[in-house]
């Protein structure tokens, strides 16, 4: 049972925190994620999802081949720029309408990498 001392106290903390959740936790509940697709998984360790830590899409981007570097030949070319057929939506919205790999990220925003299909007759 929490006592009226360690309720303030959590109050204080952080107003909307829920009563069991401990403040040092609080942080990684919403930080940004980024959706990856099923061809690429088997280079993000099987992960449908890797939360990173971000201000903007490509420190998103960045933070993801950090956290599993196999993925940087797939989503980037020898040069360092998004290869063509990767695209790449905030919260639904592509990027390359907005700014790019500049758009700013929050905390609880999805990122999806969206690989091109091509085919057809």
């Amino acid at each position: 049972m929490i006592d009226q001392e360690e309720w303030g106290r959590r109050e204080r903390l952080s107003p909307t925190l829920p009563l069991n959740l401990s403040p040092r936790l609080w942080h990684h509940l919403h930080m940004p994620k980024i959706h990856i697709p099923t061809p690429l998984r088997q280079y993000a360790d099987k992960q449908s999802a890797v939360e990173v830590k971000a201000g903007s899409v490509g420190d998103a981007l960045s933070d993801l081949v950090a956290q599993h570097p196999d993925l940087r030949r797939h989503l980037y070319t020898d040069d360092g720029k998004l290869r063509a057929f990767v695209n790449v939506y905030l919260n639904d919205e592509d990027v390359r309408y907005l700014q790019k790999e500049a758009t700013a990220v929050k905390d609880g925003d999805t990122i999806s990498i969206v690989p091109s299909i091509a085919g057809g007759r």
